[in-house]
């Protein structure tokens, strides 16, 4: 499956489990560390534990969850090519994560208008 299906998937997963806010990031190409990206707003605490669990059940099948990385206002979910980023709303204010992920974004963009 193609990396956006599977951005797509994961973020309809978030979406239909009431998280907030959710981006991605197609980052296949470019320097960053990871093909994809996704962000999510979790609405409280208990939330973010409750949105894991359902990636769990409902990815577990077709993805390997390599590592998860948990505190009480963000959580990590590394599927080697993806990231799964569930944050806070008080984090994700405090990190904008997804303005580094745009340049990201940019700079891949413009190095295919070059070529």
């Amino acid at each position: 499956m193609s990396i956006s299906k599977r951005l797509e998937e994961i973020a309809s997963i978030l979406d239909k489990n009431k998280a907030e806010n959710i981006e991605k990031f197609n980052l296949e190409n470019s320097e960053y560390m990871v093909d994809g990206v996704v962000i999510a707003t979790a609405m409280a605490d208990k939330h973010l534990s409750a949105l894991l669990n359902f990636l769990k059940t409902d990815l577990k099948p077709q993805e390997e969850f390599l590592n998860i990385e948990e505190s009480d206002e963000w959580i990590v979910v590394d599927f080697g090519d993806i990231l799964v980023h569930i944050m806070s709303e008080n984090a994700r204010k405090k990190y904008h994560l997804e303005d580094f992920l745009r340049e990201f974004e940019a700079k891949k963009l413009a190095s295919k208008a070059k070529n």
